[in-house]
């Protein structure tokens, strides 16, 4: 299909209902993604004893796909532009479901560490069309309802992971103790792939684009020499050549600028759309869900720590205290994009980061009071404040950094907005060993882990709290309304007629 042609299926997709399968077909995909990011970290201590993994491999299991899903997931973003983001997510999509087919068959851990990364690099490849499908594919008006939709299915899939890892792994199926973790993919991803092909409408850059090869080099040299330090450098001891790699990966980046500039102007086909950044919502955008990534990064990591080492809770125990929260981000994601923004537009997002900040503080509080006798009821109040607060903030976000996107290069901008999320999350899991670990002894009797631990919690919330305060700060940066808000506005007032569009502003 020719990209006048996909205009035109866009433009009179309106009335078309394929355009929710194809939405309800990709959001699947995205939940699976999420999911699996978080679903492996229950069942380590069940690889560790059934496969008989080494402390180094167990890191890799986890690490491996991190790494080779934020190393991709530019390129895989300008790979759609080019070539068709409904092939690149089939593509995606098999791949991944290939690689958990190899995860859980695996023989050894070696198997299974080389498995997870091929499933990172395969995600990488699916999830920046996901975005970018529903950019492409749905009016500009209609899209707000769509991001609420997806902040819900953020929400979702940031607890549901654990929880049915937790399931998966205490109910032991057949006998395969934690391999239908990655199983369980299979039915899904199939299904994918044959509705994908049915009802998802390809989508291209309107004009004929060159992959860029040596930004392609450039981005996923940078990328490793920040992430790999970060991911491993706790359990190396913080070496020399870590902070170096790291200090180098800027001179890198530097690099990555300057060529991606010369690329634009000599043929137009640069890997990363530095003129996104003149974008004003795109640039904020993309400062906000960077600094938002940390903090979601220390929560979540040092939450799992203080739930099942702190306080010795059992897996499923602490997935199922997690889902007040998991419902509190999809109601809230779901009413801020359809009803709130479209009146209230920016500063929803910023009283998203306050009464998430005023959860995290009540959270404190709660912990510092009931210790190490604190029971699941009691955390709550606190975590269906911060889940609300964080469903205010998820979808009003991302329908705020692609709104002034040019369409041509809404794979390009999606691939930026998930790799900076997890450049942010990287860093948030590194700053974990100072602002947690950093608070715990190093030789710790059993009955000194549990009121440590609670410290540490403790004083690592205070940091996520600083996060949402300075996150609130750099909304101001963000527009007061995202464009595509306007645009609908207008475009239903053109179709109800004058009278009808004066009585609507009237009352709202």
């Amino acid at each position: 299909m020719t990209s006048t042609e996909s205009t035109l299926s866009t433009t009179a997709g309106a009335g078309d209902r394929r355009r929710w399968f194809a939405l309800a077909i990709v959001m699947t995909a995205a939940f699976m993604d999420l999911v699996d990011v978080t679903i492996v970290n229950i069942a380590i201590p069940s690889i560790q004893r059934d496969a008989g993994a080494s402390f180094s491999q167990i890191q890799w299991i986890t690490a491996g796909y991190a790494l080779a899903f934020a190393a991709g997931l530019i390129t895989g973003g300008r790979l759609g532009d080019i070539h068709g983001r409904k092939h690149l997510f089939l593509l995606g999509v098999a791949g991944f479901t290939l690689a958990s087919a190899l995860c859980g068959f695996a023989a050894n851990p070696e198997m299974l560490v080389a498995s997870r990364i091929l499933q990172g690099a395969m995600a990488a490849l699916m999830v920046p069309q996901v975005l970018a499908i529903v950019h492409a594919t749905f009016p500009a008006h209609e899209r707000g309802k769509v991001f609420g939709l997806f902040g819900a299915i953020v929400g979702l899939g940031a607890v549901s992971g654990p929880l049915l890892g937790a399931l998966l792994t205490e109910w032991n199926l057949f006998g395969l103790e934690w391999r239908p973790i990655f199983l369980i993919n299979l039915p899904v991803g199939v299904a994918a792939l044959v509705l994908g092909r049915r009802f998802i409408t390809e989508s291209k850059a309107p004009r004929a684009l060159r992959l860029d090869l040596v930004g392609v080099a450039l981005v996923t040299l940078g990328l490793l020499m920040l992430l790999y330090p970060l991911t491993r450098g706790r359990e190396l001891g913080w070496p020399l050549w870590g902070y170096a790699s790291m200090a180098g990966a800027l001179v890198v980046f530097a690099v990555l600028v300057a060529y991606e500039k010369r690329k634009a102007v000599r043929d137009g086909s640069p890997l990363i759309e530095l003129s996104l950044f003149r974008v004003k919502s795109f640039a904020a955008g993309i400062a906000v869900q960077t600094v938002f990534g940390v903090g979601l990064g220390i929560f979540f990591l040092v939450w799992t720590l203080y739930m099942q080492v702190g306080l010795g809770w059992s897996a499923l125990r602490a997935g199922l205290t997690g889902v007040p929260f998991s419902l509190a981000v999809s109601t809230a994601a779901g009413m801020s994009v359809q009803k709130l923004v479209p009146r209230f537009g920016r500063k929803v997002l910023q009283a998203g980061a306050l009464v998430m900040a005023a959860g995290v503080l009540l959270y404190i509080a709660e912990s510092d009071r009931y210790g190490l006798d604190i029971a699941p009821w009691q955390m709550a109040l606190p975590l269906v404040v911060m889940g609300v607060g964080m469903g205010l903030i998820v979808a009003p976000l991302t329908d705020a950094v692609l709104s002034q996107v040019p369409p041509e290069h809404s794979g390009s901008a999606s691939g930026l907005i998930n790799t900076v999320q997890q450049m942010g999350n990287a860093l948030g899991l590194g700053l974990v060993s100072v602002v947690f670990f950093g608070e715990i002894g190093d030789r710790l009797t059993p009955e000194q882990v549990g009121p440590a631990f609670v410290h540490a919690f403790q004083h690592a919330l205070g940091w996520v709290a600083a996060v949402l305060v300075a996150i609130f700060l750099l909304m101001f940066a963000l527009p007061k309304r995202p464009a595509q808000h306007l645009e609908g506005t207008q475009d239903s007032e053109a179709a109800m007629g004058t009278e009808a569009a004066e009585e609507r502003v009237l009352v709202s």
